[in-house]
Formats: structure tokens, sequence, C-alpha cells
């Protein structure tokens, strides 16, 4: 049965992992599984520490030279009739690590009298994704991605299940 798109993105937001299809300009696919959060429409992963065959991942190259991104989540079991999936369809944008440093506006007093600064523009965004994967996933607690962000911008969900909704 079909999920209509506040089910799919319900079940999505649940799920632990997903998996990243991204395609290269020569229309190469590329499916990686990713650690995201999600917050309204727009889904966050980062390039973190886990090891990695290289630092110039295919998935960065990728959105480079096209945007449009598809991500799944899904549910398997031996038990079929608990099976689904929700996908995300969207528009990626890399936020690389470099802006986290970059940009800060005044934010007032500190309380020793100076003015204080926060991040702002791209830098608040890739801080702001870096916390909401924080608080997602424990392991990130201790040691926080410092790599460049991806933000999808989704604009269509869908979805499939066994059975219908609760």
């Amino acid at each position: 049965m079909n999920l209509d798109a506040g089910e799919a993105r319900r079940r999505f937001a649940a799920a632990r992992v997903a998996r990243l299809a991204t395609v290269d300009a020569a229309g190469q696919p590329h499916l990686v599984p990713v650690t995201f959060a999600l917050h309204d429409d727009v889904i966050v992963t980062a390039v973190d520490h886990k090891p990695k065959r290289s630092t110039a991942l295919r998935r960065l190259a990728n959105i480079a030279a096209n945007p449009r991104v598809t991500l799944i989540a899904d549910h398997y079991d031996e038990d079929w009739q608990t099976l689904w999936w929700a996908r995300a369809d969207g528009l990626a944008r890399i936020i690389p690590a470099e802006a986290a440093r970059a940009e800060t506006i005044e934010d007032g007093a500190t309380g020793d009298g100076s003015a204080g600064k926060k991040p702002a523009g791209e830098s608040a965004a890739w801080h702001d994704a870096i916390d909401r994967l924080t608080a997602k996933y424990h392991q990130y607690q201790r040691h926080r991605p410092t790599g460049p962000v991806i933000l999808i911008d989704v604009h269509h969900w869908s979805g499939w299940s066994y059975r219908p909704p609760p």
C-alpha cells in the first residue's frame, strides 16, 4: 500500500540509517549508507570520522555535478507483513567544513561587557546540521563530525508498506 507524504516522512525521520543515491556527470549512479537528521523538509548528513577510502568522496563530487538526489530508508523483516520503505527526493547542496569557522555576526553582550559572536549564514547552517546529528546519534556526542555537511531540500516524499499505517 502506498504511504502518503506525511507517513513516509514520519517513517523516514524515525529510521537510523538511509541510503543516499547520487549520479555523476556521466549518469553513473552511486549509492552509500548515511546517518542523517531531518528538520522540516531538510535532511542533513555530514562527512564524519568513520574510516573512508578517500577524503575525495564520490557523493560530494556527484552532488557538485548534479544536485538531484534520492534517499531511501526501509524496514526489512522475515515477516514480510512488516516491510516498508520511505523515499525522499530533493536537491542537495554542500556546506564545506571551512564554512563552520568563516562567518559570525554580533550577538549582543556576553555578560562581561563585550560583544558576543554567533555563527551566521553557511556557518550557522553547518553548526545547526552538526547539532541535529549529534542529538540523534550518541556516537557523535564524543566525536562530532568536522567534515562537509550535505543539506537536502526534499521536494517529494513517497513510500510503501505491506500493511496500512496504524
